[in-house]
């Protein structure tokens, strides 16, 4: 049970990152600019888009901001995320 949860995780972490790329490339906001707005560290902002660390919702709240969208979004966006 605990290595399904570990593989869920891990999976989410993943579609998060994938979706804040893309978002982020849409509105052709580069990741220095990005985590500026943002007010995060610009290698936390590469290691958020590559699935790499597990983010607070405060974060979270802050990377959703950045994009100009609320934080409900950025999860729908993160569950359509394939």
């Amino acid at each position: 049970m605990q290595v399904l949860n570990l593989c869920f995780m891990q999976a989410l972490e993943i579609r998060f990152g994938k979706a804040v790329r893309r978002l982020r490339e849409s509105r052709g906001i580069s990741q220095e600019d990005f985590a500026s707005r943002a007010e995060i560290h610009r290698t936390y902002i590469s290691s958020v888009e590559r699935g790499k660390v597990v983010v607070s919702i405060g974060v979270a709240e802050r990377i959703a901001s950045a994009l100009e969208m609320p934080l409900s979004r950025l999860f729908k966006e993160t569950e359509n995320e394939g």
